[in-house]
């Protein structure tokens, strides 16, 4: 075994750039058909291990914990849709499970069925259709990932997504449900999934550019070669990814194309056809809006949810046709304290997903009798639940005529629990909450929402759970999390692998830092661009809230992110106070940085690299912009590296992550411990994509691996 780390040959490569020079002395491991470059991530895994070796038995005990706290054999609730009921199934023992269906016996009931029991062995429901066994599928490859799948709309026919490299170019394969065969069709380098025509005769998906953006929508006719696919669209304009989604109602296809700040869409009306692909309104720079087909005061209308009048989005219903911003009238009027993020439409009302306070909300509209007065809303309102801290959203809705609303709901104690909503008689049925084998009770821990001053005064919100127990005897171990990026919401739910840390005496807590979307549009745009310092010094100071506030003690708090969210694990490594360096205080313990966007500068100058262009909105363009080039270079965490005291870092990353390359923190690893000496592992995934390895059982082995550690670093791996 290694007694020494291992250390990356320096050659040093000078660029520069609006008149500023940088070396880099680790570019030479962005190339992975380099057995030089497959050996130092070898050599990496093995120091790794060898300095984890202690936690052997800890990472075993943590995934048997997340086990036997699970009900491995299971169903989802069953989703009803065009004469079927549709659920998933798992297995104890087996990776991926498999997706099922059963007929509908009553057209009329819209309550699922539930088993008695589930054998393993055995048909869940009876009539039971095994729709995709995902282990068979799985057999033979290191990993595997179902991108989506849909059923054609006269049930016989199901189109299905794989990636066996976790490089997220899927192959699309067609069964015939009637038979079981595998038709010939085989779609390869598919960006997701594929989405039928009403015919059930052909399919439209998305390919990729060499960069990885999704700029061509493709129709395939059943029986024909890919070659002779026709090309629907194509979006030229390289900041623009598209893609497309056939509405609830079955009427209208849908090509989105979406660049940061601004979207376009085309529909074609299947009602129509003859009209061909219409663009509704042209894409204007920094209006977003989408598009969704309703019935509202018996007339047909779009939704067009938008931001051309406020920032946090309004609701307004517009022809079926080609409309003017001036023609669309409001429906739900823009509000500075509502952030309207997508609306759902069914023939008997509206489903509005919002965010409030920092919380999610669901808000339905009920729609008003045909021929009635006023604009076509009988009623408007919020579905409410109590508890102080939650997340609620719905989804499996996939029925236009559906009188119910499937929900879920989850808070940081509360496991996920799915609900129906029955529209007329405003009640709420349980169907069904997550469970947690091990006498598992709710009522032993408190979760609390607080609120962190930034360095600027604006208030950070924080949610923390913690065993009350543990609280009881003063600050505890803190595990932080945090993203802010791409107004993408951290928002509080239950996790059962969570349970590790909190029993053994530690709380967890999410910092909901700029960047992200908690608190609306404002949240997000104070974070990013010339403005993402913010992201970083509201992590920082939340770290100190929770100290201040006698939560955690300094020392005692472990940082987490990935992605975007690895990049601020780096911004604060190079940032947080330490008391070695003249600190006020040794603020984090460790820090855990997954797939982190570490190198953002280099990956933000190379406009060939994936995703890169399409992402000038949210970093900015330092190849042509000298300010932005400097403000990124300010603060991008590895042209920061310094020869300081940083606190024990361990980078987990996939060979195959096609949205982080691996060599980025591969390369801030190697400056890390040749700049500084830090205590630094990093971890690699030798057959994974950006989401890390496929199957349960392997992810739970990867979170354990990871949860070790943080215990570790927590003080809390001997209890």
């Amino acid at each position: 075994m290694p007694e020494q780390p291992p250390l990356a040959a320096p050659r040093p490569i000078t660029t520069s750039h609006h008149g500023r020079s940088r070396t880099d002395e680790y570019e030479w491991l962005r190339d992975k058909s380099d057995p030089e470059v497959i050996a130092y991530l070898e050599a990496e895994n093995a120091w790794t291990q060898e300095r984890t070796a202690h936690l052997d038995d800890l990472r075993t005990t943590i995934f048997e914990e997340i086990r036997t706290r699970t009900l491995e054999t299971d169903l989802s609730v069953p989703t009803r849709n065009r004469g079927y009921w549709y659920y998933g199934r798992s297995f104890a023992g087996r990776e991926y499970g498999a997706s099922c269906r059963v007929p509908v016996t009553d057209p009329d009931d819209w309550t699922p069925p539930t088993p008695a029991d589930v054998d393993p062995d055995q048909p869940a429901l009876p009539g039971e259709e095994v729709l995709l066994d995902l282990d068979a599928l799985a057999t033979g490859h290191d990993f595997f990932s179902l991108g989506g799948s849909a059923v054609s709309p006269d049930t016989t026919k199901l189109a299905y997504a794989t990636d066996v490299v976790g490089d997220e170019r899927y192959t699309v394969r067609v069964k015939d449900l009637t038979t079981g065969e595998l038709l010939p069709d085989e779609i390869t380098g598919v960006m997701g999934g594929a989405t039928w025509d009403r015919d059930g005769e052909s399919f439209y998906y998305s390919t990729v550019d060499e960069s990885w953006r999704p700029d061509k929508v493709w129709r395939h006719a059943l029986g024909t070669a890919q070659a002779d696919d026709e090309l629907v669209f194509h979006e030229t304009d390289e900041r623009f990814w598209t893609g497309l989604g056939r509405t609830r109602s079955d009427r209208f296809l849908m090509i989105e194309s979406g660049a940061k700040v601004t979207t376009e869409y085309r529909y074609l009306d299947l009602d129509d056809r003859e009209a061909g692909w219409q663009v509704f309104a042209p894409r204007e720079e920094g209006v977003e809006y989408s598009l969704e087909h309703a019935v509202v005061g018996g007339r047909d209308v779009f939704l067009v949810l938008h931001n051309a009048n406020g920032p946090d989005f309004e609701l307004a219903v517009a022809p079926i046709a080609p409309t003017a911003r001036s023609e669309w009238a409001p429906l739900i009027a823009h509000d500075p304290a509502v952030r309207l993020e997508s609306v759902d439409a069914f023939a008997t009302h509206l489903v509005v997903h919002q965010r409030s306070g920092g919380l999610t909300q669901l808000r339905v509209l009920e729609l008003a009798a045909p021929g009635s007065e006023g604009p076509g809303v009988a009623d408007d309102y919020l579905v409410k639940f109590d508890d102080e801290l939650y997340t609620i959203g719905s989804g499996g809705n996939p029925a236009f005529e559906q009188p119910t609303i499937r929900l879920g709901y989850t808070t940081m104690r509360t496991p996920s629990s799915i609900y129906d909503y029955d529209v007329a008689t405003r009640s709420l049925t349980l169907r069904k909450q997550q469970p947690v084998l091990g006498g598992y009770d709710p009522e032993l821990y408190e979760e609390h929402r607080l609120w962190a001053s930034a360095d600027d005064g604006e208030q950070v919100p924080i949610s923390i759970v913690v065993r009350k127990d543990a609280r009881a005897a003063g600050p505890v171990p803190v595990h932080l999390y945090g993203y802010g990026s791409y107004e993408h919401s951290i928002d509080p739910g239950f996790s059962i692998a969570r349970l590790s840390v909190l029993e053994r005496g530690g709380a967890f807590a999410i910092a909901h830092v700029r960047g992200g979307g908690e608190m609306g549009r404002r949240w997000y745009d104070d974070g990013k661009l010339l403005r993402k310092r913010n992201t970083f010094t509201d992590f920082i100071a939340c770290a100190r809230h929770l100290v201040e506030a006698g939560w955690a003690a300094p020392g005692l708090i472990v940082a987490e992110g990935g992605s975007a969210g690895g990049l601020l694990m780096g911004a604060v490594a190079n940032l947080a106070p330490r008391a070695e360096d003249g600190g006020e205080q040794t603020l984090f313990a460790g820090i855990d940085a997954s797939v982190p966007f570490v190198d953002n500068l280099t990956t933000m100058l190379d406009a060939s690299l994936p995703l890169t262009v399409v992402e000038y909105d949210e970093w900015g363009n330092p190849e042509a912009d000298a300010e932005v080039y400097d403000y990124l270079a300010s603060y991008a965490p590895y042209d920061n590296v310094a020869a300081q005291s940083y606190p024990p870092i361990l980078a987990e990353t996939s060979l195959n992550d096609t949205r982080v390359l691996y060599v980025e923190p591969a390369k801030w690893v190697a400056r890390l411990r040749a700049v500084a000496g830090a205590d630094v592992l990093l971890k690699t995934e030798m057959s994974a994509g950006h989401g890390g390895v496929s199957g349960r059982y392997q992810a739970w082995h990867d979170r354990a691996f990871s949860l070790a550690w943080i215990l570790d670093r927590l003080g809390l791996a001997g209890r």
